[in-house]
């Protein structure tokens, strides 16, 4: 994710229900609604999009050979609860939710979620944002650390997130059967070409 600033750093704001937030979104605007606080995203530097760029390509091919649902890249808001809405760096429905979502928005829990954590942003992510997406039910929650190259990964087990395949090579994704990744694939400085991987993935 982006850096976030909160509107009420500079000035006192209501707080806002997720009708009304969704109501004040508008296309091309970024931004979450945090326990009925708007938190804005500032631009981000070139390597976390390159690394979003490669994750977002590869899981979509992979997703459209297989035809196991669609993925969603920080255009669609997910409404969580009346006062937590965000807008995931992706996001992952299967099939069977896809015909739940709102013409405007998601009103349901993504199956996956995948966060890149930035400077500004790296401690909600792991914290307000992973117990959200905990509480409400994603099923599995992906963060990328562009600048430790530690990259983590949960599972649900239960009501809780649990780390899985910690400093493995290989990452299975739980919730897409069939698709895994190297973690090598990950280094912003060395993306490899998604076209040899998919190969890799689909052959194996």
């Amino acid at each position: 994710m982006p850096t976030l600033v909160s509107l009420s750093d500079t000035e006192e704001q209501p707080l806002l229900t997720a009708e009304e937030f969704l109501d004040w979104l508008k296309p091309g605007v970024q931004a979450d609604l945090i326990n009925g606080e708007i938190v804005m995203h500032s631009p981000v530097n070139l390597r976390h999009a390159d690394l979003l760029n490669f994750v977002d390509h590869l899981l979509r091919s992979y997703l459209e050979v297989q035809k196991l649902g669609r993925l969603y890249r920080e255009v669609v808001a997910v409404r969580l609860n009346p006062r937590l809405v965000f807008l995931p760096d992706l996001c992952f429905f299967t099939n069977a939710q896809v015909s739940l979502l709102k013409p405007t928005h998601a009103s349901i829990a993504p199956t996956l979620v995948v966060e890149a954590l930035s400077p500004g942003t790296a401690n909600k992510d792991v914290t307000d944002k992973f117990a959200a997406y905990e509480q409400h039910g994603v099923k599995e929650y992906w963060v990328l650390d562009l600048e430790h190259r530690a990259h983590r990964f949960y599972r649900r087990e239960g009501d809780l997130f649990v780390e899985f395949a910690a400093e493995a090579e290989v990452i299975p994704a739980q919730t897409m059967p069939g698709f895994w990744l190297k973690r090598a694939w990950l280094n912003p400085e060395q993306l490899p070409e998604v076209g040899r991987c998919l190969t890799e993935i689909t052959t194996v």
